[in-house]
């Protein structure tokens, strides 16, 4: 298992603070925002000779977008790209509005994820389905539906606890257990009051979570998506303290509820 961290930046000072101070932290990656990695998908070369000196600075990267003809393509040139700096994982967001899609749309486009997860898969690159808040696969219902049409195993899935819990989908340890023949990726984000938190300030209960992750023999990545808009440095280490205590089951880390507040 390997702990990582994902973080959008706003600046190219707190890109470059992000991406050369995530290891003295103790992560082993960074999965990279769109806005992060963009400006190289066409130049992968420069990336590397920019930040290759960096080990796991790309270890995954996200992206959104919808699957029509151009989304594909995009989606294509960033598997060419993901191979080139020796990114392991490409984490998609399917950015279509859950109510403009029914159970056939959902079964069409595991269909479609499992060929493009196939071409990743032969250039040494996997595909990792993001469910989302507001986008086709969102429901628990969603889940078994779309899972029941992949193709193992190109098409994993990257299980998001704040994306579960605002979707209405309370038991997010039971959906790693029923899931865990897809489960390749873990973003672990706080919500309270309808607002992402650091790791340990909002009202997750994480203990039962932490627990599924050891029960199921989990050996990919556990990855703090920070998104709570808290200063970069400290929501680094909270997470990082958060993560691991709560994985080796110290006391801090399965602890559930509400804490303090950013």
């Amino acid at each position: 298992m390997r702990v990582g961290f994902s973080r959008p930046t706003s600046t190219e000072e707190e890109r470059r603070l992000l991406f050369t101070g995530f290891r003295e932290v103790g992560y082993d990656g960074l999965q990279l925002k769109a806005g992060q990695y963009r400006e190289y998908v066409d130049s992968p070369e420069r990336f590397v000779e920019e930040w290759g000196p960096y080990p796991g600075v790309a270890s995954g990267v996200i992206a959104g977008g919808a699957l029509d003809d151009d989304g594909v393509a995009r989606l294509r040139k960033l598997f060419g790209f993901a191979e080139s700096v020796g990114c392991e994982r490409v984490v998609f967001c399917h950015t279509v509005p859950r109510r403009q899609v029914g159970a056939e749309d959902i079964r069409r486009f595991a269909r479609l994820l499992s060929e493009l997860g196939k071409e990743a898969f032969q250039s040494g690159v996997r595909l990792s389905l993001h469910h989302h808040y507001d986008q086709p696969v969102m429901h628990r219902e969603d889940l078994d539906l779309f899972f029941g049409s992949v193709e193992q195993p190109y098409v994993g899935l990257t299980v998001d606890t704040a994306h579960l819990v605002k979707s209405g989908v309370g038991d997010v340890a039971g959906v790693i257990r029923d899931f865990a023949d897809f489960v390749d990726n873990v973003h672990l984000k706080d919500l309270a009051d309808g607002e992402f938190r650091v790791l340990g300030r909002g009202d997750i209960d994480f203990a039962p979570i932490f627990s599924a992750i050891r029960e199921i023999g989990f050996d990919g990545w556990v990855c703090a998506d920070e998104e709570s808009g808290s200063e970069l440095v400290g929501a680094m280490s909270a997470c990082y303290w958060f993560i691991t205590s709560g994985l080796s089951g110290t006391r801090r880390g399965q602890e559930g509820g509400s804490r303090e507040r950013s």
